[in-house]
């Protein structure tokens, strides 16, 4: 978990270091990369996804 260079404007829930958490990546409409989407979270503003480099994969499930 990378919380370096958290956003200003940011209002909402922020991940902690060390723990773990059930997440859904999605691609963002406007540039396509990937992003990581917090179950549960809550985000106000500017948006609830963050970037890739400021997690780790632990566990991947798939589910139909």
């Amino acid at each position: 978990m990378n919380a370096r260079n958290r956003p200003a404007d940011y209002i909402g829930d922020w991940p902690a270091r060390g723990q773990v958490y059930p997440v859904q990546m999605r691609r963002n409409a406007h540039s396509g990369h990937w992003q990581v989407h917090v179950l549960g979270f809550y985000a106000e503003r500017p948006y609830g996804a963050f970037a890739r480099h400021r997690f780790e994969p632990v566990a991947q499930i798939w589910l139909n």
